[in-house]
């Protein structure tokens, strides 16, 4: 078919790659022990700092965003030793689940989903468990299109506990501003797949000084997730094991297109396409899962549990028009959709998974105007520009 390859791919990670990327990574293979490789694999370390909000130097490692969570769990704490984990959806279950595993004492704050975790929610629960020696959390909460308020929590953590404080940012890590040394984060993790336009494969952490002393001290044993080998062999300007120098090579080109573009600016864009998103959506009548308040900037999740509709039946007609939107997870499969809004995305994107999801409504004979949430949408971004 002649428009085979040609589709909206709209779910929140893996996300579309820029062609500027792709041609990078079709680049000649080289040794990766060579200079060559050693150059590239600090440069960009060096370069992934602003991103991140640190002065620290971010460690790259060959794998998926999970394994950078489980980095963050087995580096830090020994089996027994007590965690907090502030639960607001699948990745903070995820959480959860690792430090399970380990033998860790876990405390579980589970929120709503669809709500972000109140600061005031986690000082009490902090104050009831004072043994707890880290705390971990999610910045955005893929699952359910939240953001948490990771810079008012963190200074709750830091005011009351002296508990590390690790942060799972794969899902907004390069789409929303992060200041992990001024907001006191411990150890700061990301992907390759969402926000950075890569494919998936690459995990970046970054860890504090303060986290650095009990990691080494930490006597849990690991052995590809040690984060003292990645530092010991980045000061060497390499990696402990083959890194995956193709993405890497569409590493560097994606952080001359972040530069490029200013990361500011790139806030303000993924803001835009937010509001333009969550416009389209309550101009259909359809019910948006979080408030204002709580909603991220990369995803957005529309709650079709009271419809006599279901979400799977529209995610299928706009599979036929070329548009991939994601599905529920766990106990929200077949109850949610969710529009991933991140990396190489613009308004116009929006605008057109805006005008397909209502092509789709009617086809389901669900009543909507055509050019209804299209129209909100385009007000939303006539008035940012």
């Amino acid at each position: 078919m002649l428009f085979a390859e040609k589709f909206q791919l709209r779910i929140p990670g893996p996300t579309p790659i820029p062609p500027s990327v792709q041609r990078a990574m079709n680049q000649p293979m080289i040794g990766h022990r060579s200079q060559e490789a050693s150059q590239l694999v600090r440069e960009c370390s060096d370069r992934l700092k602003p991103i991140f909000g640190t002065n620290q130097q971010p460690l790259i490692l060959s794998s998926s965003g999970t394994s950078a969570l489980e980095a963050g769990v087995v580096n830090t704490l020994a089996p027994g030793e007590e965690a907090i984990v502030v639960v607001t959806g699948v990745f903070g279950d995820r959480f959860s689940k690792i430090l399970q595993r380990y033998g860790m004492i876990v405390h579980r704050l589970d929120i709503p989903w669809g709500q972000a975790c109140d600061p005031e929610t986690l000082k009490t629960f902090l104050q009831q468990h004072p043994q707890t020696k880290a705390v971990f959390m999610t910045y955005c909460e893929t699952s359910t299109g939240v953001l948490n308020p990771v810079d008012k929590l963190t200074k709750v953590v830091r005011e009351h506990s002296d508990a590390l404080i690790i942060v799972d940012g794969v899902s907004c890590i390069g789409a929303v501003d992060s200041q992990m040394d001024d907001w006191g984060i411990d150890i700061l993790v990301t992907g390759s797949q969402k926000a950075l336009m890569l494919p998936p494969g690459l995990a970046f952490v970054a860890v504090s000084e303060r986290a650095w002393k009990t990691i080494e001290q930490n006597p849990t044993p690991r052995f590809y997730l040690d984060l003292v080998s990645y530092r010991n062999q980045l000061e060497k300007h390499t990696t402990p094991f083959t890194p995956a120098l193709s993405l890497l090579f569409g590493l560097k080109e994606v952080l001359n297109l972040l530069e490029l573009e200013g990361l500011e600016q790139i806030y303000r864009r993924h803001e835009l396409l937010k509001n333009m998103t969550r416009a389209g959506i309550q101009a259909l009548g359809l019910k948006l899962m979080t408030s204002d308040q709580d909603a991220s900037p990369t995803v957005t999740s529309i709650d079709c549990k009271d419809t006599d509709w279901q979400a799977e039946d529209l995610r299928k007609a706009l599979r036929k028009q070329n548009v991939i939107v994601a599905g529920g997870q766990q106990h929200l499969k077949g109850q949610i959709f969710r529009i991933g809004h991140m990396g190489y995305c613009d308004p116009l994107d929006i605008l057109t998974t805006l005008s397909a999801l209502e092509i789709a409504l009617k086809q389901l004979q669900i009543p909507v105007d055509l050019g209804t949430g299209v129209k909100a949408a385009q007000e939303v971004w006539m008035d940012h520009v």
